[in-house]
């Protein structure tokens, strides 16, 4: 099979885990992982490989962009300290517990490289999270907080990351005196660039009608920010993070929605196709490993994978309830510690899968690097094992404690809902053509269904959206026998068939 056949295997394969992941609802990372596994014990050598130095750069920067794109500030700042304490204390004590049990079951592997294993597998994944907490609706403040981690702590964790394997492969330590004016000048200059390559890019593309143009030059965006904080050594992930909160605060208003709404596909493919890449790359270069390992060495690799996972899981639980009894004890009441009920700290602690952050960076390794083999299979054990394992049981835990969402955005889209009905109707006040009769009609029904609502988002059912639709039908199946019979080309058919896709998204939205 050559690489365009692995390819095309690929995607379909992606699409097929998707499919079953709506369906049984089992998250999709999860399924990913476990095919991942299989391909790596299955006996194929598929022709398909990626230089190392890629690897962070192609898979972590649009998937983090993509993320940090829909984070919003607001409540990341309502719970700073909640994220803080995750980013920093649990990646840090995570990093280093890890290291310790490694270097205690193979005495061979250096501090450095140990330290790397630790960064490489500290990190969380919020969509692995996200992904399970779905259909389960959990505390809207608990995703709030699992996504601020995952956004930060691939930052610090990655910065151990690289300094380690630094001195790993030059045969050099690590410590905290080194550690912290690198780590400082990284934060506060990636502070500082981010929000500035943001401005610089929003007035160099402003102009942009077309939506190919639009869609490439934010890939372009997206890879070349990460280059550029890589070149001044600067944490290329939060570089990208606040370039892209920034940019999420600026696009909105100068964005049409015809390029929008392809911008926002196109992204959502791409996440799931990098995903998927990144999982298919590293069970095909587990596979060989595996085959090729000296004897009783994947039997020695499985007791560290397992030690590992183990240590990753229990320091985590250990941590978050700790900081939750520090709260009780110290009779804190702040708004942004939600986690001090001790259900919450519960789905917290339980809520730290390994994703692609874990992958990517398992696979970046050089080739070179001192026990690369076990490095990865570990890398990958852990990510496994935390999806199949919490993953796989933490939407039954958040049903069994009992925690459901408070609907603070259902509050917040009703409240919206009123004050665009008003607005709305302020628009077109002294109006009294039929056109604008028919409309404020509208917009009154909207504005009392929102105001009177108390659950859901408060959006009205109007009759005339039904009428839209069933008229939008009818004008469709027209459109199609007017091209099956000739009366119409192709250019005239796909012309008004743009304007009915957008007429029915509109319909959508508002039924």
């Amino acid at each position: 099979m050559d690489a365009f056949e692995s390819i095309l295997a690929m995607l379909a394969g992606a699409v097929l885990l998707r499919g079953l992941s709506h369906r049984s609802g089992v998250p999709f990372p999860t399924l990913l992982a476990v095919a991942g596994a299989l391909l790596a014990l299955v006996a194929v050598e598929l022709p398909f490989s990626l230089d190392p130095s890629l690897v962070l750069a192609l898979f972590v920067a649009p998937i983090l962009l993509d993320a940090a794109f829909d984070t919003s500030p607001r409540d990341l700042k309502a719970n700073w300290r909640a994220v803080l304490q995750l980013v920093v204390v649990a990646v840090g004590l995570t990093t280093i517990g890890v290291a310790a049990v490694a270097h205690w079951l193979v005495p061979d592997l250096s501090w450095a490289a140990a330290i790397a294993l630790g960064a490489i597998v500290a990190p969380p994944d919020a969509a692995a999270a996200t992904a399970a907490l779905r259909q389960v609706s959990p505390p809207h403040r608990l995703n709030v907080i699992l996504e601020g981690e995952s956004l930060l702590n691939d930052a610090s964790a990655l910065l151990i990351y690289r300094l380690a394997v630094t001195a790993a492969v030059s045969g050099g330590t690590i410590t905290a005196a080194a550690i912290a004016p690198t780590f400082l000048l990284s934060v506060v200059g990636s502070l500082v660039a981010g929000p500035a390559i943001a401005l610089v890019w929003s007035r160099l593309t402003r102009d942009i009608s077309d939506a190919p143009s639009s869609i490439i030059l934010q890939f372009v965006a997206t890879f070349g920010v990460w280059v550029v904080a890589e070149s001044l050594h600067l944490s290329a992930i939060l570089t990208v993070v606040t370039y892209a909160m920034t940019i999420a605060r600026s696009a909105p208003a100068r964005t049409p929605a015809r390029l929008r709404v392809p911008s926002y596909a196109v992204w959502d493919t791409a996440v799931v196709v990098l995903t998927a890449l990144a999982f298919v790359l590293i069970g095909l270069q587990l596979g060989p490993v595996i085959r090729h390992a000296p004897p009783g060495a994947v039997a020695e690799w499985s007791v560290v994978a397992a030690a590992v996972l183990a240590t990753v899981i229990v320091l985590r639980l250990i941590w978050v309830f700790g900081y939750n009894r520090w709260l009780w004890l110290r009779g804190a009441r702040v708004a942004d510690d939600s986690h001090a009920d001790w259900r919450s700290g519960m789905i917290i602690g339980w809520a730290g899968m390994r994703g692609i952050v874990t992958v990517g960076t398992a696979l970046a390794l050089p080739a070179g690097f001192p026990h690369r083999d076990l490095l990865l299979f570990v890398a990958f054990a852990v990510t496994l094992g935390t999806l199949v394992i919490q993953g796989l049981t933490l939407k039954p835990l958040v049903r069994w404690l009992a925690l459901e969402d408070d609907g603070p955005v259902e509050r917040e889209v009703r409240l919206a809902r009123v004050a665009l009905a008003e607005t709305g109707l302020a628009a077109i006040d002294g109006d009294d053509s039929d056109e604008a009769r028919a409309l404020r009609d509208e917009l009154h029904i909207e504005c009392r269904t929102a105001a009177d609502a108390e659950e859901g988002d408060g959006r009205a059912i109007l009759p005339a959206k039904v009428l839209r639709r069933r008229v939008s039908e009818e004008r469709r199946e027209r459109l199609l026998a007017l091209r099956r019979d000739g009366t119409i080309g192709d250019d005239a058919f796909h012309r008004l068939e743009e304007e009915l896709d957008f007429a029915d998204l509109a319909i959508e939205q508002r039924i």
